[in-house]
């Protein structure tokens, strides 16, 4: 019986790809052999085993094999997919499928983006254990800080990235009801194959979903100037919403304001609107309105980001125009429409 690679893992089998690094990055840290000094020898080989399982199982052709064949199709013991399935008999080409294993360290570093992660102690830095890892190195606190995004010691050994540029997006309230993509060119300098910085031009294409809220981030990672030992930093675009004349955003719901006289708002009144998607909207009101009251028009309001088919509500509220002055022969009317028989 071959290894699971997925218990070593500490994953099921219907892990994404997310679920994969967060469980490599949390278990290569705790097992890494510098982190290990009392126990080198089984950490080692924990550390192998788990850098293999991730090797084989972030790459789909490997997991497709290995789902499908275990250890034995990785070995090339089986036919991989697509090749016409076991040849029949001992004579066919099944030892020509071979996946190359790679080390420790070579995973390692291509997950964390170092080549170099650890520092040397003399010449020491050039002595590596049996998992290909430098031994003279002080895997420190720090060290797991800037794996973690934290501060290191600056030292060098590692490179830093840079802090993310924000920038403010503006909106209008109409982009973030119906959603829009929005196209942005960004001038960054790259290092060329010579190693000199060169300036390009990109386009980005940020993609605004409907309903999203005014502080939304959309990040493009590793947009921002290269320069040499520097991890390019994230270029983050914030989401933020212009005025409108007509609909303030209350969350999900959208608020307007009309004007009534006061004979409408006691005998009976029909609100006339405009849709934020061109809609034309009559909303009869048959209450009395006095200057508190609300008419909630349901599923009228800005959609809701995790489910975009529903929607807030749309919440009118009203302005009274009081006459500004009465004859009395109109306050005699008013008294006697108005007091109860």
């Amino acid at each position: 019986m071959g290894v699971d690679y997925y218990k070593v893992l500490q994953v099921d089998r219907s892990a994404s790809d997310d679920d994969l690094k967060k469980a490599y990055r949390k278990l290569a840290m705790k097992w890494h052999p510098d982190k290990n000094p009392n126990n080198k020898k089984d950490a080692e080989a924990k550390f192998k085993q788990i850098s293999e399982a991730y090797d084989v199982l972030s790459d789909p052709q490997k997991r497709a094999v290995y789902d499908q064949y275990g250890e034995e199709g990785l070995m090339g013991q089986v036919p991989p997919p697509g090749a016409g399935g076991f040849p029949g008999g001992s004579n066919g080409s099944q030892t020509s499928f071979r996946f190359n294993s790679r080390s420790a360290d070579d995973i390692f570093s291509e997950f964390f983006g170092f080549s170099s992660p650890f520092g040397g102690m003399g010449d020491m830095g050039s002595r590596a254990g049996p998992s290909g890892f430098s031994r003279g190195g002080v895997f420190g606190d720090d060290i797991f800080a800037q794996f973690r995004g934290g501060a290191g010691d600056g030292s060098g050994h590692m490179p830093r990235k840079g802090a993310a540029i924000e920038r403010t997006l503006l909106c209008s309230l109409e982009d973030l009801y119906k959603g829009i993509t929005k196209k942005m060119k960004i001038s960054r300098d790259v290092i060329d194959s010579s190693g000199r910085p060169t300036t390009v031009e990109e386009i980005l294409s940020i993609v605004i979903k409907p309903g999203w809220k005014k502080g939304t981030k959309i990040t493009f990672p590793e947009k921002g100037n290269e320069q040499r030992g520097v991890i390019p930093a994230d270029l983050v675009f914030i989401i933020d919403e212009k005025p409108h004349s007509v609909f303030k955003r209350d969350g999900n719901d959208l608020v307007i304001t009309q004007k009534t006289s006061l004979v409408e708002a006691l005998t009976g009144y029909t609100a006339q609107l405009t849709t934020l998607d061109g809609r034309n909207l009559t909303v009869p009101i048959n209450s009395i309105i006095s200057p508190t009251y609300e008419e909630v028009v349901n599923g009228e309001g800005m959609p809701i980001p995790k489910d975009p088919s529903k929607k807030g509500n749309l919440r009118i509220k009203f302005n009274i125009k009081f006459p500004s002055r009465l004859t009395s022969e109109q306050k005699s009317g008013i008294k006697r429409l108005l007091t109860s028989p």
